[in-house]
């Protein structure tokens, strides 16, 4: 006997627990001493629904305190069975409600749903928030570099959250504005004389459109003068000109050298024939004194000639420098 009580006792608490574990009746009180009256069976029937009725009755509660009586245990368990945070659209609201500002339940789930952090979102529209920007490079006419940080004072645009374009987009907007601002100037000392230029001309672009915010104001917060592009770029012209230039040299040069040789293998090439031609002197010579065309005392003259021809030869080039190692004669 005292086995058998003991195991239905056993089985009782288990009853017991599962039977609290269906049925919150802490939540259930909670609910209704709030005034946000859920029926026991709603709570029941969400257990089913594999949604835990805390993430439900606690926003539920809020929210009727606060006086959204539009929101309904059923909208906010669609939107928590949607992966949507409950707590974090209920709390917008109210913030969008105390604060004036007009938004349903609906724009605010689809808000939350698109990955947007839609309590942030309401939050900046009361209060605007401020974007610093990293240090923007531009370049005057003048080729001279500025490097310029804005802040840039945000407000939530609510209607367009929902396939709204990112902060990300509202600063490379306004970098693009600032060089375009910049560049356009004829100096970089007018920037620096009127820097709220800048931000006028690129306020006045409507920048803001079709991104998630509204720009209220874009403030220069800083501007630095920086290197001198232009003449910096006139240097690197310079010298690759430079470089051009003596590539073309080198190669005129390369041709005249070529020029050259070539020529000196042409004056060896008309040496060896005159050689050449000489070796047959001799012979021609011979058939002359054969045949009596030439005669002795002719030949002896020549031979004084060409004697004398040597002498005078030798005697000019003993008086000239001697040519210098490796060159020619």
């Amino acid at each position: 006997m005292t086995v058998a009580f003991a195991l239905l006792l056993f089985i009782a608490l288990i009853f017991l627990g599962l039977l609290a574990w269906m049925v919150p009746l802490r939540l259930w009180i909670a609910a209704w001493a709030s005034g946000a009256f859920i029926s026991l069976m709603s709570l029941i029937a969400m257990r089913f629904r594999r949604v835990p009725p805390g993430r439900i009755v606690n926003p539920y509660i809020t929210a009727v305190k606060a006086g959204l009586m539009q929101i309904t245990p059923s909208l906010l368990e669609s939107h928590y069975l949607a992966n949507g945070n409950v707590e974090r659209v209920v709390n917008a609201l109210i913030s969008a409600d105390k604060a004036g500002i007009q938004l349903g339940f609906q724009q605010a789930a689809a808000i939350d749903l698109a990955g947007r952090d839609v309590f942030e979102a309401v939050q900046t529209s009361v209060n605007p928030r401020v974007i610093t920007t990293p240090k923007i490079t531009a370049v005057a006419k003048d080729g001279i570099q500025l490097l310029v940080i804005t802040r840039i004072t945000v407000r939530s645009n609510i209607n367009r959250l929902v396939g709204g374009a990112t902060e990300e987009t509202v600063i490379a907007r306004v970098g693009e504005g600032i060089v375009s601002t910049i560049g356009s100037s004829s100096n970089y000392e007018k920037v620096l004389e009127n820097p709220d230029s800048i931000s006028k001309n690129v306020l006045s672009r409507g920048l803001d459109s079709g991104t998630a915010f509204e720009i209220l104001s874009i403030d220069i917060a800083d501007i630095d003068v920086g290197a001198n592009i232009g003449a910096k770029l006139l240097t690197e012209k310079a010298e690759a000109d430079k470089q051009i230039a003596q590539a073309h040299a080198e190669s005129r040069r390369a041709l005249a050298v070529a020029a050259e040789q070539e020529m000196r293998a042409k004056v060896q090439e008309m040496r060896a024939k005159l050689v050449e031609a000489e070796t047959h002197v001799p012979e021609a010579m011979a058939v002359a004194l054969r045949e009596g065309k030439l005669g002795v005392m002719d030949y002896y003259q020549i031979r004084n000639v060409q004697a004398d021809t040597e002498m005078r030869a030798s005697i000019g080039d003993a008086g000239k420098a001697p040519p210098p190692e490796g060159g020619e004669v």
